[in-house]
C-alpha cells in the first residue's frame, strides 16, 4: 500500500495554499509539517500527499513515493533487495523518530535518482 508520496513544489507557499483549497471539498486537510520545508495533507485511510521546497538535501529529491509493509523485516528486505537490483542507498534501514515515534524505514534511489521507501509506524 502507499502509505505516502511526495513532490517538489517551485514556490512551496503557493503551493500550499492551492491543495488546501483544491482538497477542501474532498475533505482531505492539512496534516503537519515544516515552514519552508514541507507539507502533507492527510487524504484519507492514513495516507499523505506531501509538498516539498525544492532543492532540499536527501533523502528529499523531486519524487519520494514510501509503501507501507507489514514488518520491520520487511523494510530490511526491501532495502538489501532494493540495492542488489541497482539501487543507490539513501537512508539504511532503522528508526525514524523524527518522523514519529514508532517510525522505521530505509530509504533508496531508483535508476532516475527518485526516492523510494519502505516503512511501517507500529503503535
Amino acid at each position: 500500500m502507499i502509505d505516502h508520496i511526495t513532490i517538489e513544489a517551485s514556490d512551496l507557499a503557493k503551493s500550499k495554499l492551492f491543495y488546501e483549497k483544491a482538497f477542501a471539498p474532498l475533505g482531505y486537510s492539512l496534516a503537519f509539517g515544516k515552514e519552508d520545508i514541507f507539507w502533507a495533507f492527510d487524504v484519507g485511510n492514513g495516507c499523505l500527499f506531501e509538498i516539498q521546497s525544492t532543492g532540499e538535501k536527501p533523502p528529499l529529491t523531486h519524487l519520494h513515493v514510501a509503501f507501507r509493509v507489514n514488518s520491520k523485516a520487511e523494510v530490511d528486505a526491501f532495502h538489501r533487495a532494493a540495492l542488489d537490483a541497482g539501487a543507490a542507498d539513501n537512508g539504511a534501514p532503522g528508526p525514524r523518530p523524527d518522523y514519529a515515534e514508532h517510525y522505521y524505514a530505509c530509504f533508496v534511489l531508483d535508476p532516475d535518482g527518485y526516492n523510494i521507501e519502505a516503512m511501517i509506524n507500529e503503535v
